[in-house]
This record gives structure tokens, sequence and C-alpha cells, in this order.
């Protein structure tokens, strides 16, 4: 198709082509809805350098003072939404720059002296990123909080622990809701891990190979809050494992997110009917009245698919770039923003619909006692009297099998139908199979036994202190 759209040479990079781009090709090279997320780091990205090229005399300290300024100016406009966003000007950078340059005049130009666009977005992206990846870790706190609070007052309030969703061995409830402290906790640490990967200054690496220009890299890596400036500028400016790094944690903490929401959806329903989620996160049925479905956790059981998708989209955006940039690395910008943006949402709600979320301890207590959960502290008790585990073990599935022929639960059997199956068998044993007898009588560190969840509690309340 012919393009008809009059073009218009760039102001940026015009110089060596005899007509500008076409409408088009703007539209489809431009990356500002993007970007503009970007503004507020770019402008601090710029303050550090122009005060560097203040300080090591490439301007003097009178424009460096203009530059800083003028950014300040422009920066105020774009947070007051005063800020006019020009397609043509492709990405943050050059919107920014051209504003600047209305604001001071000709000195605006002497901004981009040693540095590119290249090392810009790589600098800019860092700081989004770590910005981003400090919000996330706060938000993960507050979940792990909003699971402290449930836990506490429960070390003795009895639930059954599946495996293959099938009744285990009983468990308290606190114990449980420790079990996904731990498991964001494994996710915050992976989160400062990309952040501490991450903390190096691509600024002054220029477009690929460094530049002429007696730039102080440490000064402006100072300035922005980075642990020091990247060793290789060709890996700078080209490098966006980070993002992938982050993004990758984001999914997996989603599907942590995810794991727990589909534990909500089913412990809601009737059949179990353990948690009862308030009703600022619960919904209803246009057509049946009595329904109440807990639908908060369903949406974030849903997110980790988008989440798990970025990623997907960045690896393979990714994946067969030469060094050093290449244009593909614009399209890494909205998959991560998205990620993110989608995490976050996640985490908030999910720490307010734990907050929200009553339990039914009688429907839980109900279900431990259920499918035989304390038959292994039954062989257990037997090991412990000098019987191998392996012959405990066949004497306690035989007495299973007796109490499904009869109805039984395991510390209803009558003593004297017990020894039948095996004399090692006595009362006390027996005595011993209730769910809360079966959680106290758990030693090991880590395990369900009321001490040792109270001495989970105290970690995690000076942790999160």
């Amino acid at each position: 198709m012919t393009e008809k759209t009059p073009q218009t040479k760039s102001a940026m990079w015009g110089g060596r082509f005899a007509e500008g781009p076409a409408e088009a090709m703007q539209r489809f090279n431009a990356s500002i809805d993007e970007d503009k997320r970007l503004a507020m780091e770019d402008i601090d990205g710029s303050i550090a350098h122009a005060a560097m090229l203040g300080g090591q005399g490439i301007i003097t300290a009178d424009e460096a003072e203009t530059l800083i300024d003028g950014l300040e100016t422009v920066r105020g406009e774009i947070k007051t939404g005063h800020f006019t966003w020009k397609l043509e000007l492709e990405d943050v950078h050059m919107n920014v720059e051209s504003r600047l340059r209305e604001v001071v005049g000709d000195v605006a130009g002497k901004l981009h002296t040693g540095r590119s666009r290249n090392d810009q977005v790589a600098t800019d992206i860092r700081l989004y990123t770590r910005r981003a990846l400090d919000q996330m870790v706060e938000m993960v706190r507050q979940v792990q909080k909003a699971f402290l609070d449930q836990a506490k007052g429960h070390e003795e309030t009895v639930m059954p622990g599946f495996t293959h969703l099938q009744i285990a061995q009983p468990i308290s409830y606190a114990f449980y809701c420790l079990a996904y402290v731990e498991m964001f906790e494994r996710d915050r640490l992976r989160l400062l891990g990309v952040r501490e990967l991450l903390n190096e200054s691509p600024l002054g690496a220029a477009a690929l190979a460094g530049t002429p220009h007696p730039i102080n890299r440490e000064q402006t890596a100072k300035a922005l809050g980075f642990d020091r400036p990247c060793r290789n500028a060709l890996d700078a400016v080209s490098a966006r494992d980070f993002v992938l790094d982050t993004v990758a944690v984001a999914s997996l903490c989603a599907t942590h997110i995810s794991r727990y929401a589909e534990e909500v959806v089913i412990y809601a329903t009737p059949q179990f009917g353990y948690f009862r989620v308030g009703d600022a996160y619960s919904t209803g049925s246009s057509i049946m009245p009595q329904k109440r479905n807990p639908d908060a956790a369903e949406l974030l059981r849903a997110k980790v698919g988008s989440i798990a998708g970025a990623f997907t989209t960045l690896t393979l955006c990714t994946k067969g770039l030469p060094l050093a940039y290449s244009k593909d690395l614009q399209d890494t910008k909205k998959p991560m923003m998205d990620a993110l943006d989608t995490l976050g949402m996640s985490l908030d709600i999910l720490a307010r619909m734990i907050d929200s979320t009553t339990i039914n301890a009688a429907a839980m207590e109900r279900d431990a006692s259920r499918g035989y959960s304390t038959a292994t502290d039954l062989a257990d008790q037997l090991a412990a009297a000098g019987t191998p585990f392996r012959d405990a073990h066949h004497i306690v599935g035989a007495l299973v099998a007796y109490c499904e022929k009869n109805d039984l639960m395991l510390h209803e059997v009558p003593l004297s139908d017990a020894v039948k199956i095996s004399p090692r068998i006595n009362q006390d044993m027996l005595d011993r199979l209730t769910p809360l007898a079966s959680i106290c009588a758990k030693r090991s560190a880590g395990s369900t036994a009321p001490e040792e969840v109270l001495k989970q509690i105290a970690f995690w309340e000076d942790a999160l202190a």
C-alpha cells in the first residue's frame, strides 16, 4: 500500500535520511504508552548525568545548573498532567529532551553528551524495575503478616493435612498458615536477589562501546543508588536478563498465590466448609440468590496465567538477539510492566482477602478425625515400643480395614478387638489417637506440635516487626 501521509524527517536522527518515516512506521516504532511510566526515572538519570557533566568540566557549572532546573520544571509538568506527549518523538527520552529545549533553550542539546538512548533506556528500566521490586517486597510482607495474624491463637485448632487431596494426618490451622509464611518468604528473598543482581548502572556505556568524553560513571552510579557501574559497556546496553529474572520470580510468586487461592476455593465449599471469605471479597449470582462465590480467590488463581505468559513472551523476544542493542528490546517493557502490575494487585487483594477470612474450627476438627488420619501415630507408637516399623505398618493397615468394615474411628476400636489383630496394641495407644493428641505428640523441630508452632510464630513476629 502506498503511503500518502507527508513524511517529516526526525529531529533526532534525520540528518542521514532524505525523508522521514511513514506515519504508520511512526506509530509502529513509538513506545510512548509504556515510556510515560519511565518519565521520573528518565529525569532522575538525566539530572545525575547533567550534574556529572558539570562536575567533570564537560559543560560549565552554570549550564549544568540550568539543565537540572529545567529538568525539574519538566518533571513538575509531567506530575501535574500539563506535559504534552508527542508520538513523532518516539519515546520518553526525546519527549523530555524536546520539552527541555523549549524550557532552557539550546543548552538542552548538551545534555546528551557522553550518553546514548541505549544506555539511557537501560538505566531507566533498571531504576523502574528496582522501584517495583521494592514495592513487591513490601507487599509480600503484608501477605506474610496476614497469614501470621490468622495463625495466632490457633496452635491447637486441628484440621486435616492432605496428600493427594486425601486426608493424611492432623495438623493445626496455625501450622497451615505458617507454611504459607515460609513460602512467601522465599518469594521475598528471590525478589531481593533479583534487585541485587540488577543494581548496576549502565549510564555512560553510551551506544555500546563507551565514550571519549571524560565522564565519571562512579558518580552517576552513586547518585542513582546503584552499587557500581556495569563493567562492560556492550553488556550494559544489551542486557535484559534482569527483566526476565524479575518476571520469572513474579511468576513463581503468582504460582504460590494461585496455590493458596485454589485451597480457598475448595475449603469454602459446603462440602468442606472450613473457610468463609468476607463479603467484601465474595460475590453472588444474578439468578441464584443463595450463592456465595469466592471470586477474589478464583481471580487470584487465574492471574498466574498472564504473568507466566509474560515470561514466555520475554524469553521469545530476547532469545535470538545479537549484541548489542536491537529494537526488539523495546518490546520487553510492556510485558514486564503488565506482569508487575498484576502481581502487585494480586498481592494486595490476597492480603486483604486473608484478613477477611474466618474459619469453621468445628468443620475442620470433624474432618481431621476422618480418613483414619491418626493411623501413622499408632504405627509410630508401636515402633517406639519395639515393633519394626514395617511390621507396625502392616498391623495398623489391618486395623484400618477392620474400622472400615465396622464404621469406627481408630480411637473408638474396643481394645478386645484391637488385640485380636495384634496383642502389641494397648489402651493407652488407642487413647492417643485423637487429632489433638496426634499434633501434640509431634516433637520434631518445625512440626505441628503446639510448642513448635509457638516457636515459629515468635520467630515470625520478630522477623516481620
